[in-house]
């Protein structure tokens, strides 16, 4: 590893209005090294980075790319400098085929053709080089997300970068697609790229960088060589206090079932099942966790079950009132008034609406109720009041209700949507990917929360593609493949036994 300095930022100061996202930050990244950063939510982690791209410009401080100072005024200041980003949702087309994507600003000529044929050479050979293989023919909207992310990647390499930032780059990958990634960084490395890491997860932190730098409140309150230190003490400089890495929870006194799924076949828009023939149940004071690789049906699940998706075939019961949802016009709203609540795994998508302030999106989905007004007419003194009373509740940073949703970090957001749904006192909360992109201090929270609402005795179908996540909080474990429930597991069993059923490789079973 080179002692050179492939960045320097000498004290980056940023604000937005009266939050104070970066404070005075010094920070020393090395030529040739994977160099992470972590940070609770909010931390100001992503405003760091993405004033190193250009997207903002700082308001005081310098930047310094090989040793010289530069000034960044935009993406493609940051492109001619050598320097790419991953961002946590992917800047894709997805209409567009690969090679499309990678070409997109940057075709390489007058003529497109000759621009096309030069970038398929040359894709050929970054894929190749770095092992990101990938059909550059393939339209993106159908390659899953491991593959959209390498995509990313081959972008930013294309561009001939040789710093590569990555924000959350495993929020929505597998575990196995996540170690092929760190194997990629690795390689990128070894040939003397530049890699920043930004990510929340610490095991990942200490598997895969040389150094790390702590991020709180804005300032960095640390830097550590990754094999001098340790997951709890990166965790107590992330929030300032000693953080439980495990979940606690007593055995589950599960009662009446309070969810019933029989028969459940979701069509895509091409005209496959994605969801085939699911029956389940969950009780009143347990958490049923489903695991699986990403894509295999489980999102679609969790949308028909909230009535966001139209069915083949199947009913839902929910607390005693079955509804066959092939025959029976059903929407979300429908369902809430059963008492059935949804955080849905993409906030930004189907969650919140982020041009709207906090306390708009507190009530979404609920707008309608009495207590925040009459007919046309909203009450935003008593809206107000709710939503601050849940950040409170919740510690939702910063605590401005008006502030716009797009201004709060990603565990935030979570949180504002969680706080929506649980403060309904629902009988079963259907949550997916609770933790996505969020830092180990918000997930602890989260996980305290799910657990609570548990031993309230309300029901929770969690899905999430973190086995140890489903681990910690299941009561039970479903295991899907395929659109198909293809085996009912105790949360202890071993990850071997586990992992062959969700690669489909034990056969299929009953869920018992």
């Amino acid at each position: 590893m080179s002692e050179e300095l492939a960045i320097e930022l000498v004290g980056i100061d940023k604000r937005f209005g009266p939050v104070h996202a970066n404070r005075n930050i010094d920070l020393k990244v090395r030529k040739g090294s994977i160099h992470g950063i972590v940070g609770e939510n909010g931390a100001g982690k992503s405003t760091l980075m993405s004033i190193l791209y250009g997207f903002y410009h700082a308001d005081g401080g310098e930047i310094r790319v090989d040793g010289k100072t530069v000034s960044i005024a935009g993406s493609q200041a940051a492109i001619a400098l050598g320097i790419g980003m991953v961002h946590q949702h992917f800047m894709l087309v997805e209409n567009f085929t690969v090679l499309e994507n990678v070409i997109l600003g940057a075709e390489g000529g007058p003529v497109l053709a000759g621009g096309m044929s030069r970038a398929r050479a040359e894709l050929k050979r970054l894929a190749a080089d770095y092992d990101l293989k990938v059909d550059p023919d393939a339209v993106i909207g159908d390659l899953p997300v491991g593959l959209q992310q390498r995509v990313e990647i081959l972008k930013a390499l294309f561009r001939g970068a040789d710093i590569l930032i990555l924000d959350e780059p495993t929020g929505v990958l597998t575990p196995a697609e996540a170690d092929h990634l760190f194997r990629i960084l690795r390689v990128l490395r070894d040939e003397g790229k530049t890699v920043l890491l930004i990510t929340h997860k610490l095991r990942e932190i200490m598997a895969a960088t040389d150094h790390v730098s702590v991020m709180r409140r804005g300032e960095i309150v640390a830097t550590r060589q990754t094999q001098k230190t340790s997951m709890g003490e990166l965790a107590e400089l992330m929030v300032g206090r000693r953080v439980l890495l495990e979940v606690t929870k007593g055995p589950a006194t599960p009662g009446r079932p309070v969810l019933q799924v029989e028969g459940l076949t979701v069509r895509d828009g091409r005209g496959v099942d994605v969801v085939r023939d699911v029956s389940l149940e969950v009780r009143a004071g347990e958490i049923v966790g489903i695991a699986g690789v990403s894509g295999n049906g489980q999102s679609q699940l969790l949308e028909a079950i909230a009535g966001i998706r139209k069915v083949r075939s199947g009913s839902v019961t929910v607390d005693g009132t079955r509804i066959d949802l092939a025959a029976t016009e059903v929407d979300a709203a429908r369902m809430r008034r059963l008492g059935l609540a949804h955080v849905p795994e993409d906030r930004h998508r189907m969650g919140l609406v982020t041009r709207f302030p906090e306390c708009e999106n507190a009530i979404l989905g609920y707008h309608h109720d009495p207590a925040y007004g009459r007919g046309a007419f909203l009450d935003y003194d008593a809206i107000r009041n709710a939503a601050r009373e849940k950040i409170e509740k919740y510690d939702i940073r910063p605590p401005q209700c008006m502030l716009k949703t797009a201004n709060f970090s990603g565990g935030n957001q979570q949180k504002i949507v969680l706080a929506r749904e649980i403060e309904r006192d629902p009988v079963i909360l259907l949550v997916g990917q609770p933790t996505r992109g969020v830092d180990i201090g918000a997930i602890e929270f989260i996980h305290k929360r799910l657990v609570a609402l548990r031993d309230a005795g309300k029901g929770v179908l969690l899905v999430s593609v973190e086995l140890d996540e489903i681990r910690a909080l299941a009561d039970r474990v479903l295991v899907m493949f395929d659109g198909r429930v293809v085996g009912e597991r105790a949360p202890e069993t071993e990850d071997s036994e586990l992992g062959l059923l969700m690669a489909g490789a034990a056969g299929q079973e009953a869920a018992e």
